[in-house]
Formats: structure tokens, sequence, C-alpha cells
């Protein structure tokens, strides 16, 4: 019955937004940094913004604090809704949980980078060190982690700005960033954009983790997935590629059709060990420029569906193989290992190592320019 009410009062909400036809802001509370948009000193605290976007079909939250996607409420066949992301219910406990990254944008280098070290032009860099011997996802103090500057823009997008500076976590230039969030019926679409003032290396993703069947409601080992690609990128045993772009037919890697997440999740495989399940960069076909489907996925039990759109080369497919059980979301139940799944659009990991893979290089006078779409719909 009071699943019902909270069902029932969720869906008055967004309908009542969506009518209202305009963002909504709302300041969630503080965190530690300094003001996205300047040069100035370091702040203990600066306030932090959280943006409601709402239409008929879906309610999403976008906060400043990492530019994260903090919440997408679906419905299910029977117009139920649920959060089908993982995250929390309050800004202190992104704060303080620095490893789990639940909706951020990683960046400014999103994945890994061998040894935190690249060379451009000569130069070579270093990126201080947080998993296992690697840069991930932009070092100790990356995107993440740092307070954005918020806007809305019109009634159904937000605009998302941040200023890494020259030497920031060990890279040149500096980058300015953009990132905007625009809701129209079932789609969320992320437009992203950086410029720099030296040559820099870039790959910005958004680590959102799904469960279909809603937050909390446990593994997503018997939802299905299909991926658009004939070829991933094997990786040594700190999670970095070989170099070698490998075919997915005949492994456990292989999800052309759609398939169950679990079903060759614990198959006798090197790739597999590894990683603990599924954390490998999937090359995507692309049969044209511009957008197109990388992955689908569906939960059978609700119906809902997603459909990932991209322009990027590349996906990451992760099964949430490091989740552990510390850590409770909205739900209030502890996110044990695969209870989320992650479709990280992307340029492949340690591209700058790499001058075979897709280059990350920007250089001065020129513009990165990514889209990514998520579509949530029932079948």
């Amino acid at each position: 019955m009071v699943r019902s009410l909270l069902v029932m009062a969720a869906s008055l909400v967004m309908m009542a937004a969506s009518a209202r036809g305009a963002v909504k802001s709302e300041v969630w509370g503080t965190a530690p940094g300094m003001d996205a948009v300047s040069s100035g000193p370091r702040k203990s605290e600066v306030p932090v913004k959280l943006f409601t976007l709402s239409s008929a079909n879906l309610r999403v939250q976008v906060t400043e604090f990492g530019a994260r996607i903090v919440s997408v409420q679906a419905p299910d066949r029977q117009g139920r809704m649920a959060d089908v992301v993982l995250g929390y219910s309050d800004l202190a406990q992104y704060v303080s949980d620095p490893k789990d990254y639940f909706g951020a944008v990683v960046g400014r280098y999103g994945n890994r980078i061998a040894n935190g070290t690249f060379t451009i032009d000569g130069v070579t860099y270093h990126v201080p060190l947080n998993n296992n011997g690697n840069a991930l996802h932009g070092g100790t103090h990356g995107f993440s982690s740092k307070v954005w500057h918020g806007r809305a823009e019109g009634s159904s997008a937000v605009v998302l700005t941040l200023v890494s500076e020259d030497g920031d976590m060990g890279f040149p230039g500096k980058l300015t960033v953009h990132v905007r969030y625009s809701l129209s019926g079932r789609e969320l679409r992320i437009d992203y954009s950086a410029e720099t003032t030296k040559a820099t290396v870039v790959n910005l993703t958004n680590h959102s983790y799904f469960n279909l069947a809603g937050e909390g409601s446990g593994t997503v080992l018997g939802q299905q997935i299909r991926i658009d690609a004939d070829r991933f990128t094997p990786v040594n045993e700190r999670l970095i590629p070989k170099g070698d772009l490998a075919p997915v037919d005949g492994t456990p890697f292989d999800f052309r059709e759609l398939t169950p997440i679990g079903r060759r999740i614990d198959a006798a495989d090197a790739q597999l060990r590894i990683a603990g399940g599924y954390d490998h960069n999937y090359v995507l076909d692309r049969r044209k420029a511009g957008l197109q489907e990388a992955a689908f996925a569906v939960d059978p039990e609700s119906g809902r569906t997603l459909t990932v759109l991209t322009t990027q080369p590349g996906v990451q497919f992760y099964s949430g193989n490091f989740l552990n059980g510390s850590v409770k979301g909205f739900s209030g139940k502890p996110y044990d290992k695969h209870d989320g799944f992650c479709l990280e659009t992307q340029h492949f990991p340690d591209s700058p190592n790499h001058p075979g893979f897709p280059s990350t290089l920007l250089r001065p006078g020129k513009i990165m320019h990514s889209t990514t779409v998520f579509v949530f719909g029932v079948k």
C-alpha cells in the first residue's frame, strides 16, 4: 500500500513538473572544492545544486557535484515508476565515496591510463595513480569529485561547465568542458564538448550504473543485453588493453544477440577471471558518422528497456564486479556485486599509449564533441 502511494506521488510530481515546462533547481548541500569556472583560491565548501528535469515519461535529476545523473525514474510495462540508476539520497554520501563514481562524468581521461603516464610531442606527463598502478578516471581528484557550474537552459535542459586548469592532475592545458543534459519524452541526451589551451588528451563519459528492475532490487545477471560489436580489447592483469582487437565470436564476450548478463559470466575464461566479470571495452561496429545504436538492454520481468546510442567508437561494459555491499543506495539496501551494470560510451582505455587506437588528442583551436543518448522504453 505504501509503495503504491509512493509510486502515485512520484507520477503526480512528474506530471506536474512537465506541465509547468521548467527545470527545477535547488541547493542540495555543500561540497569541498573551488568554483568550477574560476581560478581563484580553493574554498573549503561551496554550494551544490540539484536539477530536476521532467517529461511525460521520465523524471531525471542531475547535480553539479561531478556533473552526475542522480536519478532516472522510468515506468515499467504496468506504468509503475522506479529509479533505474544506482545512487544516493543525499550529497554527503557522494562526497564520501570516491571509488564507485555513481552517475558521474569522469575525466579528464575516463577509464585507465597505464602507469598514469603518456607522452605528447616528446613531453611525458604523469597523472596520480589511483587504481592498481594506473590512473583511473582522471586520477585521485578527477572531474567526478569537482563541483561544476550548472544552469538551466530552456524548459528541458541543464548545462554544466568545468574549467580544469593547466596541470590539473598532471594533464597539460587549461581545459574548458561543457556537458549538456536534455530530456525529451523517453530520451535523455548527453552532449559533451571541450577545448584546450595546450595539446592534451580527453576522454569523457558518464558512469551511471543501471538496474532496469529498479535500484535496490538485487542482481542484474538475469537482465539481457545486446552490444553492437564484433570485437573487444582484451586486457592484462591490471585491466590495461594489450593492444589487439580480438573477435568476440566463440567467446563469453559475444553479445551480438540479446543474452542474459549472467549466462556466461562464470565461464572458465582468463579475461573474465582478471576482471571478476565484464569490465571491457567493446569496439563498436560503426557503419556511419553520427549517432548510432551501441547497445540495448531489457529486464524481462518489468519490461523496462534501455537503448544506448552514441557517436563514440567504443563502449565499456561493466557488470558491477567491484560493488561489495559496503554502500547503501536510495532504497537503504546495500549494493552487492552485480547489482548494476554500466555502458560507458568512450574512446578506448589507454589510447594515448596505443597509436593504433582512435586518438584522444585534443589541440588548441579544436573542439572535442561527442553525444550519447539513453532511451528508456518498455517491452
